[in-house]
């Protein structure tokens, strides 16, 4: 593990220990002195902590731990840490057609509706890291363009005025396809990460569901120990 990558877990876990009961991190030559390392390395370690929104920065203050953290799970993944001026996506792809009777059910159609399928990459620091397959309801969205695609669905979903509610989201262990190697200029047969994502709206209808292929890929998850839960699965 990176020095940067150790000190970002070590801090999390003394934040969830109420190590910082002020609710501030030490400054960046305290901290520096504590694991040993340069301040570059303390620099890199803080950035990401504001990437994911553990901390927050006042200039001429210090380093704020974010209220809010205890209290929510904190997910957080190798592209979703990164800034988003250094995130791009490409359009591979793009077709309107008929939903099959699977793809029906994911939108709960009561019979074939037109679906957009897509295929973008994703890339980071100009490289290619992930490729993403998704279908979204022409009735939804009948003027989904290349430019949302490459841009933000997000945004653009709600720019429909629709609200976003929840993200479901499975992990699969899977292998880069010969194409896909191509593009994502690796090996064939390299180890890398599924994601499917089904995307929901407030009132509950599905509004998007992609699949994607990542490679390099880590995921950290941070929650809340629920004991109802706990004592449920042991009963």
């Amino acid at each position: 593990m990176k020095k940067r990558d150790f000190i970002v877990q070590d801090l999390l876990s003394k934040i969830y220990q109420n190590h910082f009961e002020d609710g501030k991190l030490p400054d960046q030559r305290a901290l520096a002195a504590m694991y040993q390392v340069s301040r570059f390395t303390i620099q890199e370690a803080i950035k990401n902590l504001q990437e994911i929104g553990v901390i927050r920065t006042v200039q001429g203050s210090g380093m704020y731990i974010q209220e809010r953290l205890k209290k929510n799970p904190l997910i957080f993944n190798s592209l979703t840490r990164t800034p988003y001026n250094r995130i791009s996506s490409k359009l591979l792809s793009l077709e309107k057609r008929l939903s099959t009777a699977e793809e029906a059910q994911v939108f709960q159609f009561q019979k074939p509706e037109e679906i957009w399928v897509f295929e973008r990459a994703r890339i980071v620091d100009y490289s290619f890291e992930q490729i993403e397959q998704s279908k979204m309801p022409v009735r939804l969205f009948p003027d989904l363009s290349k430019k949302h695609i490459e841009h933000s669905i997000q945004e653009y979903v709600e720019k429909k005025g629709y609200q976003i509610s929840h993200y479901i989201t499975s992990y699969t262990p899977t292998s880069i396809t010969r194409n896909q190697a191509e593009l994502l200029l690796c090996k064939r047969g390299t180890p890398a990460m599924l994601i499917q994502n089904r995307c929901l709206l407030k009132d509950g209808r599905v509004f998007e569901y992609s699949e994607i292929t990542a490679i390099d890929y880590t995921c950290t998850y941070i929650r809340p120990f629920d004991r109802e839960v706990h004592e449920a699965r042991n009963s």
